[in-house]
């Protein structure tokens, strides 16, 4: 099945990064998101993210937990995230955490693509199996 729709950040709290060396940046980040369209819910992200003295490269892991309904069924479920932007061309992978969902979702398994509009809007597809 295919899920589609748009959401919001907010409360993005940039930690003090936790080490800083040869223009290398780590640092550590939480934000939440809300979610509209075939997913409606919340969820807590947390990002440990590595900048370098390159603009356009840098990247990012992330764990987050996604808790709403996802086509009227409800529960929730944990997401991986992976993301490299190397000189400016990007790569994303984000995928369900094997057995981490719950409710209506156990046994939920896929894909999500993230998509950063021109007007910084964000939109998902969430293709996945139940």
């Amino acid at each position: 099945m295919t899920a589609k729709g748009t959401f919001d950040t907010a409360n993005w709290d940039a930690k003090q990064p936790y080490e800083e060396r040869d223009g290398v940046t780590l640092g550590l980040v939480t934000m939440t998101k809300t979610f509209h369209g075939d997913l409606t819910g919340t969820s807590l992200v947390t990002l440990v993210i590595a900048t370098t003295p390159v603009e356009d490269s840098r990247s990012y892991v992330a764990l987050e937990r996604i808790e709403g309904a996802l086509h009227g069924r409800s529960g929730s479920f944990v997401v991986q995230h992976n993301a490299v932007s190397d000189r400016g061309a990007h790569a994303l992978l984000v995928s369900v955490v094997p057995d981490s969902a719950t409710g209506e979702l156990t046994g939920l398994r896929g894909e999500m693509q993230i998509v950063i509009g021109p007007d910084g809007g964000h939109s998902y597809t969430f293709d996945y199996t139940l």
